[in-house]
C-alpha cells in the first residue's frame, strides 16, 4: 500500500498516467479487501477513489483532444490546471461526457455508479433512497464489485497507450486474483 504514498508525478509528466492507473488498481484492490472484511461503506469510498484515479489517467491521455474541443481559453486552462490533476467530484459528470465524446463509451454510466457509491460512503444504506441510491449493504456491495471489475477492464484496455510497468502489471494481476 506504500505505493499510494509516493509523490504523484506532475500531470505534464509521461509517468502521470501510469501513476494514476496504479492508484486506481490499488484502490480497487483495497475496495475488495474492505468488502471481505464487511466494511461496505469503506469499500464504496475506495471504489469511488479507484474510478476517480482512472478518470484522471483517461483525461490525461485525451487531454489534447479535450483541449481542442474546448470552446474557450478559460475552459482549456481549467482542463490543464484543474480537471486532470484534481478531477473535481462536482465536475465528474461533465468530464465523463467529454471522455465519451473522445471515444470512451460508457464512462458516464460508470461515473454515475461511482458517484452513487460516494453518496453511500457518507450516508450508508437508505431504505427511503433519499440520501443514498442503495437501500441495503448488499446492493452497495454488488455495485462496488461491478465498478472494480470495470476499473480493471478499462485499465487493462489502456495498456497500449500508457507507459506500462511491471508494477502496473502486478497490480492488475493482484486485483484480478482478488476479484475472482
Amino acid at each position: 500500500m506504500e505505493l499510494l504514498e509516493r509523490p504523484l508525478p506532475k500531470p505534464t509528466s509521461d509517468d502521470y498516467v501510469g501513476a494514476r492507473l496504479l492508484e486506481a488498481l490499488v484502490e480497487a484492490r483495497l475496495a475488495l479487501r474492505f468488502l471481505e472484511e464487511g466494511l461496505v461503506r469503506n469499500a464504496a469510498g475506495k471504489a469511488f477513489q479507484a474510478w476517480r484515479a482512472l478518470l484522471a489517467a483517461m483525461l490525461r491521455l485525451e487531454l489534447d483532444k479535450l483541449v481542442q474541443a474546448a470552446k474557450t481559453e478559460e475552459e482549456r486552462r481549467w482542463l490543464r490546471s484543474k480537471a486532470v490533476p484534481r478531477v473535481p467530484t462536482t465536475r465528474m459528470v461533465k468530464l465523463s461526457q467529454m471522455l465519451e465524446e473522445a471515444g470512451h463509451g460508457g464512462v458516464m454510466a460508470w461515473t454515475s455508479v461511482a458517484l452513487d457509491l460516494h453518496d453511500y460512503q457518507y450516508n450508508g444504506p437508505d431504505p427511503d433512497m433519499a440520501l443514498s441510491k442503495y437501500r441495503t449493504r448488499e446492493e452497495a456491495a454488488a455495485a462496488v464489485v461491478e465498478l472494480v471489475k470495470e476499473v480493471a477492464r478499462r485499465a487493462e484496455a489502456l495498456k497500449g497507450r500508457a507507459k506500462w510497468s511491471d508494477e502496473l502489471e502486478n497490480a492488475l494481476k493482484a486485483l484480478k486474483e482478488r476479484g475472482n
